[in-house]
């Protein structure tokens, strides 16, 4: 397990990795004139970059993660859980070019989203400053970024808590079943990093990583899972808790981390969790 100080880490998710999920939040749409390759995720979006000045909207510059507790956005009603696998990165730069990328640790994210018609940028839907998202503490060690490796055995699971019930929130989906995962999804990575454009819902990646000096690693929450019927008809609201688990398949069954999501009792260093209370 490391010590992960996301503050001085820039931050990003990627859009459209799990076959189905944008048409499930409402957002394909968005996506209609960005150009990618059949079956590639849309875009990277950034979700926090530290520093960067005016060369960075304002709102990217606030610090949006907690470990404990989601803050609900003022105005707003429709709010999901996007439970993800977040995976930290060293990156090596040749002077304003991402060259590699090296996987180090992986960790349990929450991606949370607002659910709203009009937002320019995916990053509006994403950032709406202190608590408004997610990444557990307990981080893996990932030995190899690649078929064999580690997360290999992984699964993605997620849940919302009322009233003290479990509900299944995601699909309970592999690691591994990522469209673009591994080497193919690094090599998709320093492409976007260095090459993505400023057009509809995407950014120009290239000058806020270049604005803030060139950060040695990332942070990558890359891709939220399908929703369950009750994921998708189903909208946070105070006092909710939303859970995300990444837990080894080949160790424990998807019931038995439901009834550990419902009892908020996870005791096993190998699974990474994060909990965080809703609040109005």
């Amino acid at each position: 397990m490391q010590n992960i100080d996301l503050r001085t880490i820039a931050t990003f998710g990627v859009a459209g990795n799990f076959t189905g999920h944008l048409e499930q939040a409402g957002e394909a749409a968005d996506f209609t004139k960005v150009k990618a390759a059949q079956g590639a995720p849309k875009a990277v979006f950034p979700t926090y970059i530290p520093g960067g000045g005016n060369a960075v909207p304002e709102y990217l510059r606030i610090f949006p993660f907690d470990q404990s507790r989601i803050i609900f956005p003022q105005g707003e009603e429709k709010l999901q859980i996007e439970p993800e696998c977040a995976v930290i990165f060293k990156a090596t730069w040749q002077q304003d070019k991402i060259v590699a990328l090296q996987a180090l640790s992986f960790a349990a994210s929450n991606d949370c989203s607002i659910r709203k018609a009009g937002a320019s940028k995916i990053s509006e839907k994403k950032n709406w400053g202190p608590s408004s998202k997610g990444f557990s503490s307990q981080t893996i060690q990932i030995d190899k970024f690649a078929s064999g490796g580690v997360l290999d055995r992984y699964r993605i699971a997620s849940f919302l808590v009322r009233e003290g019930t479990a509900h299944p929130y995601g699909e309970d989906s592999a690691v591994k079943d990522y469209s673009y995962i591994y080497g193919q999804l690094t090599d998709w990575l320093i492409e976007r990093f260095n090459g993505q454009q400023d057009e509809g819902p995407a950014e120009h990646l290239s000058s806020y990583l270049n604005a803030c000096g060139h950060p040695q690693q990332l942070m990558v929450s890359i891709g939220a899972t399908r929703y369950t019927q009750f994921g998708q008809t189903n909208f946070l609201k105070g006092g909710d808790i939303a859970v995300v688990v990444l837990y080894p398949g080949d160790v424990y069954r998807s019931d038995e981390i439901e009834k550990m999501a419902g009892s908020g009792e996870f005791n096993d260093p190998a699974i990474s969790v994060l909990s965080q209370l809703v609040v109005v």
